[in-house]
């Protein structure tokens, strides 16, 4: 009987020690749980901080990025169009950027929840979870950080969208300066056309003398094929260094004239134009500048007056139109970059046309500011 209530007892404090340690893994069971959540939740926080970091970052390297924007449309203002486009997916990305800080804020509020919502499970488990708590008070801090960091950043891209504004503004008027001065370059596009059609016919009419010139004189009388002068040569009409011409340089030179005056006088394809004829005398090089000018004068004045004596000058009134000039050496002959000092020495007899005056006129236009 003893026997029995022996065994009945030892087998109580064995089924009561089962019980025990039953409820005890159940226990430590629970711990474990909850320190793996805990774990958890703390390596969640971590990769929500990183996350927060990389935000951060990501929103410094925009500002950054606005902030070279306005520098480059400070500078670079002829490149307006592109820069306004570059502005506007700027502001789209700074939108999409708020939209996501929006984001964070809900879900920051809905993990401090969760955060608020623990602490009152786990109060058995708090001194386990200390490291946990300085590292979510850390995450407060930066968090707080962060939104003053967002609070600055919101404040710079408003003065950024009144920058835009401004610079905006700019476009505008430089579009309509642009504009303004379009229609001044047509305006004088359409003057330069109209002044170059006038060139081009008061140009054509000495080209139309030269080529009836040609035309009228033939092979008898060599003239100049770029401007329509005849051309004397010096040691024909003149002893060396004498402004008297040769007597028997005379009949020549009468001859001569008479056949190109005859031309100019009579050909109504010229006559119509003809201004004045001008005897010009030249020098070569040797000898001083103003000596040289002396004697290409007084040769070109014994030519005129010579010229004036004769009857083809009288039948056509030539006295009026008729001048001399002197040119020293100013217009001496190259050739192949040598001067050619017996080409240089020469007389030549040409003619101005009416419209070369006309032409100095439009040259000025041309030239003006």
């Amino acid at each position: 009987m003893f026997r029995r209530e022996e065994e009945c007892g030892g087998s109580f404090w064995i089924s009561y020690a089962d019980l025990m340690a039953g409820l005890l893994f159940v226990f430590i069971l629970l711990i474990g749980a909850i320190v793996s959540k805990s774990v958890i939740l703390k390596s969640d926080l971590q990769q929500k901080k990183a996350r927060l970091e990389k935000v951060t970052q990501n929103l410094q390297e925009k500002q950054k990025r606005l902030e070279a924007l306005r520098h480059n449309l400070t500078s670079s203002e002829h490149k307006l169009e592109s820069k306004e486009e570059t502005i506007q997916r700027q502001a789209h990305t700074i939108a999409l950027k708020e939209a996501e800080i929006k984001k964070l804020k809900k879900m920051l509020l809905e993990l401090n929840t969760c955060a608020d919502a623990l602490n009152d499970k786990v109060v058995i488990v708090q001194r386990l979870l200390k490291e946990t708590n300085a590292s979510l008070q850390g995450a407060h801090k930066a968090l707080e950080r962060y939104k003053g960091k967002v609070l600055v950043l919101s404040n710079a891209v408003k003065e950024a969208n009144a920058t835009i504004a401004q610079k905006e503004a700019k476009i505008l008027a430089l579009l309509n300066a642009l504009d303004e001065k379009k229609t001044r370059y047509d305006t004088l596009i359409a003057k330069l056309r109209k002044q170059k059609a006038q060139i081009k016919a008061l140009t054509g009419i000495r080209l139309k003398v030269i080529a009836a010139l040609k035309e009228a004189l033939g092979k008898k009388i060599d003239i100049d094929k770029k401007s329509g002068s005849l051309k004397l040569a010096s040691n024909v009409l003149f002893d060396k260094g004498e402004a008297t011409l040769k007597e028997a340089a005379k009949a020549t030179l009468k001859k001569v004239f008479e056949e190109y005056i005859v031309t100019l006088m009579e050909d109504p394809r010229i006559r119509p134009y003809l201004k004045r004829i001008v005897i010009e005398g030249h020098t070569d090089s040797d000898g001083g500048y103003l000596y040289n000018l002396r004697l290409s004068q007084q040769r070109a004045l014994a030519v005129m007056n010579y010229l004036l004596t004769l009857p083809v000058a009288k039948k056509y009134d030539l006295k009026p139109l008729m001048s001399a000039s002197g040119r020293s050496y100013v217009d001496r002959i190259v050739r192949n970059g040598k001067e050619d000092k017996e080409a240089s020495r020469r007389i030549e007899i040409k003619f101005v046309l009416k419209n070369d005056d006309a032409m100095q006129e439009i040259e000025k236009v041309l030239d003006a500011p």
